[in-house]
């Protein structure tokens, strides 16, 4: 346990495009690690230069969703991958969390907060679920 004089708080990142129980699941797991629960969402710009698309919604509409969730305390517009450390300074973030997909690739952060892997919602993939509606 650490001795801590503010909240224990935990921050995330992601897409949350097509927002389906498996982002839900990560998120009210993410909120029993601590006391708050800040997340950054990622812009459309910075989508579009990590998968090569846009997202189905837009920033706006995705904030709106996060920021919605009860498990949620704050969200914030994640505008470059670069900028991660100064975003878990910024917020002060004693855990960083981040879906199992990503295992080992956010340990460059360790110095900074306690970096936890979760394991993701079996076969729940926003991917899967877009190619399923186009082939609709």
């Amino acid at each position: 346990m650490q001795n801590r004089q503010h909240p224990l708080t935990v921050i995330t990142f992601g897409t949350f495009d097509v927002f389906h129980i498996g982002h839900l699941n990560v998120l009210e797991r993410a909120r029993k690690l601590g006391n708050r629960l800040i997340v950054g969402v990622s812009s459309d710009e910075l989508n579009q230069r990590k998968k090569a698309r846009l997202p189905v919604y837009r920033e706006s509409e995705r904030l709106k969703i996060i920021d919605s969730l009860k498990c949620v305390d704050a969200v914030f517009l994640e505008e470059s991958l670069e900028r991660k450390a100064e975003y878990i300074r910024h917020f002060q973030a004693d855990i960083l969390v981040m879906g199992d997909d990503w295992k080992g690739k956010f340990d460059e952060f360790s110095s900074l907060c306690e970096v936890i892997y979760l394991p993701r919602t079996p076969s729940v993939s926003t991917t899967t679920i877009i190619e399923v509606v186009k082939a609709m």
